[in-house]
């Protein structure tokens, strides 16, 4: 285990490791190849110290304690995304109440839970007070109830029976809190069997209100039961771990499942302060969350097993008393209900960014440091991103997305098919995109007598009649073209051109605007790996702190960016491996090739045909059939096949 310390002497990061030479090595052998994040930590410490444990367990428990009385500012820490409500019951006391609690919990209180919401608590206990009068009052209730002598409202009304006035002993109050429990934890069968018994032995000995009381105690029984649906098997006892990420966050969610119920959820936004993978995030959940606060279950699903799995199951199984599994389902219900997990996790990701991201204030400064930053003359009100997709140099493409005062304008997203460029040569890729738009944004400018200083108006105009066109949806806001009465596609400059890439890719789009005149519209770019900003010219890339809103911004344009391309290239790269093949088969037309493909679904089950298959589809002869499976596997058609046979051109007429 070590412990690296600032100048100041506080721990800043809590480690383990078998070598620790060689750890510590990896940390100063190549300074330039860590992640941002990780050179931060390099940077601020001043000295590390160690200490030597025996065990694989001994090691991840003494991470937990130092991690948890340290709090060291570079560990991945686990913050509730909000504070969960449990049901509390508290036999610790002499009269156990029913209670909805937050926080941290208590010796002596039995806790179920955690639940999304209080309200859904209140819910469920206002049904099974009905069968289990539970005190739920406060103490101070309690108390001034008992020297008033009478019961409060819930003891008139049968949820409650009045302890506080002796009309239970403790010790039968203490057997409906305990029954209550046990049907919490899932021994919901023999309760409602025993009322069914009770109501059929009042019917017959003609008790008819008795009867009707204990019919509305099973119903309400049934309706807290709707509440917590069954999932899985009756026995199953399990919680259920997974993990939405990017490069800078982390969002997990857990279901705890109970007798086969889902009885509670729960998350946490993770800051990733290191560059870890998902088995490093499992580990630092299973040993942070599951500390002295939380009950391990007897079996964890998880997307991906930690580093040392039999430490940390020994380690589980130490707090629990007993033996813990650690499993990665890999099919039947528990992987569909893991499956929805991520989900979850996923949407948590989601709307935590979209938060982030709608808070005027948030984007506001978020702009102020990418102009402080970047040294820009304004804030980059709008930022265009543009991104190169390919698959080993086919189906080039790429995307341009508009982000105006921090938000997306999706109306103004362009998508480009790569033209002048072969092969695998993203630079060349950026280099046409930038051109082709601003070619056109110059022949717009010169339309509306905006064009400035931004070039010859004769050159831009017949740069954009050259240019190719862009696809994409027309933008609501952009100005109208009075001889078409359409909106113009590129009309407006952006503050900032923002290219996903490093050096290259920067150079190549300053080049661009350099040969076309443009020089009032600045250039950056964002490189993956280490999340760098790349300002042309410039040996030294620019690090935005990585919790900053502006880093935030900048990555959140990437990967939209990113997204629209892939998009894109996957539609281009789906259309011409359905097609091509059967564009080159003599006298087959669109309506003929779109009834193959109806009737065989793929085209890898029409090569797999025979003649006599091929012909069963409608308005395919059998010489037409057997001219496409000639074509298809390279050999010769018969003779005469072509606009296809007499049959064929008899059912047409």
């Amino acid at each position: 285990m070590y412990r690296f310390r600032d100048e100041h002497g506080r721990v800043i990061y809590v480690g383990k490791a078998k070598n620790l030479r060689s750890r510590l090595n990896s940390y100063f052998a190549d300074f330039s190849a860590l992640h941002p994040r990780t050179q931060t930590m390099v940077q601020t410490a001043a000295r590390v110290d160690w200490t030597v444990v025996g065990t694989e367990v001994e090691a991840l428990q003494l991470e937990y304690s130092w991690i948890k009385e340290f709090d060291p500012r570079f560990n991945v820490r686990y913050r509730d995304d909000k504070s969960y409500p449990y049901l509390a019951v508290t036999l610790n006391e002499e009269f156990p109440r029913v209670m909805v609690m937050r926080g941290a919990k208590k010796k002596g209180v039995r806790y179920f839970g955690p639940y999304s919401h209080a309200w859904a608590i209140r819910e469920t206990v206002d049904q099974l007070l009905r069968v289990f009068p539970v005190r739920t009052c406060s103490a101070g209730v309690f108390k001034r109830q008992h020297q008033l002598g009478r019961p409060c409202l819930l003891g008139y009304i049968g949820k409650c029976s009045a302890p506080c006035v002796g009309r239970v002993s403790p010790a039968g109050h203490r057997l409906l809190a305990e029954d209550f429990c046990d049907f919490m934890a899932g021994e919901t069968g023999r309760f409602i069997k025993r009322l069914e018994r009770d109501m059929r032995e009042a019917a017959a000995a003609q008790e008819y209100e008795r009867a009707a009381r204990l019919r509305d105690d099973i119903r309400a029984l049934e309706r807290a039961l709707e509440k917590q649906a069954v999932v899985l098997a009756d026995t199953t006892d399990c919680d259920m771990v997974a993990f939405a990420e990017d490069e800078l966050e982390a969002a997990v969610q857990v279901f705890y499942v109970r007798g086969g119920r889902i009885r509670g959820q729960r998350g946490w936004v993770v800051d990733k302060v290191e560059d870890v993978t998902t088995a490093d995030l499992v580990e630092h959940f299973l040993t942070q969350i599951y500390g002295e606060s939380e009950a391990v279950p007897r079996e964890v699903l998880v997307p991906a097993l930690p580093p040392e799995e039999h430490a940390m199951t020994e380690l589980l199984a130490e707090r629990r008393g007993g033996p813990v599994r650690l499993r990665v389902p890999q099919r039947g219900d528990k992987k569909a209900l893991l499956d929805t997990v991520a989900r979850n996790a996923q949407e948590a990701l989601k709307q935590h960014k979209t938060r982030r991201a709608s808070d005027l204030t948030t984007r506001s400064r978020a702009l102020q440091e990418i102009q402080d930053a970047l040294e820009l003359d304004e804030a980059p009100l709008r930022i265009e991103c543009y991104d190169v997709s390919n698959l080993q140099g086919t189906n080039v493409v790429a995307s341009m997305v508009v982000f105006e005062d921090g938000l997306a304008r999706k109306s103004e997203y362009r998508r480009f098919t790569i033209k002048a460029v072969e092969g695998q040569d993203d630079v060349r890729s950026i280099h046409e995109v930038i051109t082709r738009r601003f070619r056109r944004y110059l022949a717009e400018s010169e339309k509306t007598g905006e064009l400035g200083h931004l070039g010859d108006p004769a050159e831009a105009v017949a740069a954009g009649a050259a240019a190719g066109d862009a696809g994409g949806e027309e933008g609501a806001h952009q100005p109208i073209d009075p001889e078409t009465g359409k909106p113009r596609k590129f009309a407006y400059p952006p503050n900032l051109v923002l290219v996903d890439g490093g050096p290259p890719q920067v150079a190549a789009a300053q080049r661009a605007l350099d040969e076309l005149g443009v020089d009032d519209i600045a250039v950056c770019g964002i490189a993956k790996r280490l999340e760098e900003l790349w300002l042309p010219g410039e040996d030294d890339p620019v690090i935005l702190p990585r919790n900053s809103e502006g880093m935030f911004l900048v990555q959140r344009v990437r990967d939209e960016a990113h997204r629209f391309a892939i998009t894109f290239h996957r539609q281009r790269r789906s259309k011409s491996m359905t097609v091509s093949e059967l564009d080159n088969v003599p006298g087959l037309g669109p309506a003929r090739r779109a009834a193959l493909l109806k009737h065989f679904g793929s085209l890898k089950r029409l090569k797999d045909a025979t003649p006599e298959q091929v012909a069963e589809v409608p308005g395919i002869g059998r010489r037409s059939a057997e001219g496409i499976v000639a074509a298809l596997h390279g050999a010769a058609a018969p003779a005469g096949d072509g606009a296809g046979d007499g049959e064929h051109r008899g059912r047409r007429a």
